[in-house]
């Protein structure tokens, strides 16, 4: 795993269409461009297996994406804890990110990472929608997109 570099660009532009609809990532009714965040990119010999981004504000420590194209090579728990290394050296109380309630896999993933709940944002996809009108209505195992779910890590 190695920091994103300028010739990482348009492979991270290609890989977040393809995993979220456009590099435009919207959650508590905020909008961010995931190509233009810091981040890292996870290898397997010389293939990009594994994109994280995140940012650092006002003391917390945000995952915006993780995405890992190979199951089972620790493609996501690497990215793990390299952002608590890096929101600890940046003084965060905590980690956070935003999923939904469709993506249990997730909810799962980040809970046996000691993660916790933090908040329910009911309905607040609808809010999303007029942000970014490409963000399906029906997501993971065909349930319909309708909550924000805040996980939460504290240092």
């Amino acid at each position: 795993m190695r920091p994103l570099a300028a010739e990482d660009l348009d492979w991270v532009r290609d890989l977040l269409v393809q995993k979220w609809q456009s590099p435009k990532i919207v959650r508590r009714g905020v909008m961010c461009y995931a190509d233009q965040l810091p981040g890292f990119v996870a290898f397997h010999g010389e293939r990009r297996v594994g994109l994280f981004t995140y940012r650092v504000d006002d003391g917390e420590c945000e995952i915006v994406t993780l995405n890992s194209l190979e199951e089972g090579m620790g493609v996501g728990s690497s990215p793990i804890e390299t952002v608590r290394s890096t929101a600890l050296s940046n003084k965060c109380s905590r980690i956070w990110l935003i999923t939904t309630n469709d993506n249990t896999p997730a909810l799962r993933f980040y809970q046996k990472r000691g993660f916790v709940l933090a908040a329910l944002y009911r309905n607040a996809i609808e809010q999303s929608h007029k942000i970014k009108p490409e963000i399906p209505r029906v997501g993971l195992d065909g349930l319909p997109l309708r909550d924000e779910i805040e996980l939460e890590m504290t240092l």
